[in-house]
């Protein structure tokens, strides 16, 4: 009988840094892609284990250590893949995180990174919705500067036309923010977008 696991075992994973001290294991789907590039999708290594101990996983790469209990030795997994492929999010969710990362962490006005709040491009008190086409990434000093007036008003203009971002986009769009740690058994099942060398 083929074991079900429940979706937030599948797919959750650790956003907090804090969490992946030692030893996370890159979780990929199935089809041998990681289930989310920003986050990168990591479990601690106790969810990797438990996951191999309960056959839900198989092993592509392990740590060096091990850990034991009185009658078993495991190596830490450093890669799993899901022996169930997990069907991705095809609606993507209007949060705060996902409209950063929509718009490249950048303000969508002076293109700076950093301290970012959003703002309404057509002031609420304009009738402006909290919606994808009408909200967008800023910085304190543009949204500031912008206040409740409208574009024209303000003299400012948007990098780009705010638009609701496409599940599998948005996913890709990830790629171009790789973690500050990456294991060396998990170059294989990464493809960042970077420039390869000749």
């Amino acid at each position: 009988m083929k074991r079900q696991m429940s979706g937030s075992f599948r797919t959750s994973f650790v956003r907090e840094p804090k969490s992946l001290r030692h030893h996370p294991a890159l979780v990929l789907n199935a089809d041998y892609r990681p289930l989310s590039y920003f986050p990168l999708s990591l479990w601690p290594w106790q969810e990797a284990v438990k996951a191999v101990w309960l056959h839900r996983v198989d092993v592509l790469a392990r740590y060096d250590e091990v850990v034991r209990s009185p009658s078993t030795e495991i190596h830490i997994p450093s890669v799993v893949v899901l022996k169930d492929y997990v069907h991705p999010q095809k609606r993507v969710a209007f949060t705060r995180f996902n409209l950063f990362l929509r718009d490249e962490f950048r303000c969508q006005y002076c293109g700076a990174r950093g301290e970012l709040t959003f703002d309404h491009v057509v002031p609420r008190s304009r009738g402006g919705t909290t919606s994808w086409e009408n909200v967008v990434a800023a910085c304190a000093k543009c949204n500031l500067r912008k206040g409740a007036s409208s574009l024209a008003q303000a003299g400012m203009s948007l990098r780009r036309t705010p638009r609701r971002p496409d599940a599998v986009k948005l996913r890709n769009q990830g790629r171009k923010f790789p973690p500050n740690h990456l294991h060396e058994t998990w170059f294989d099942f990464l493809y960042w977008d970077a420039e390869l060398e000749a």
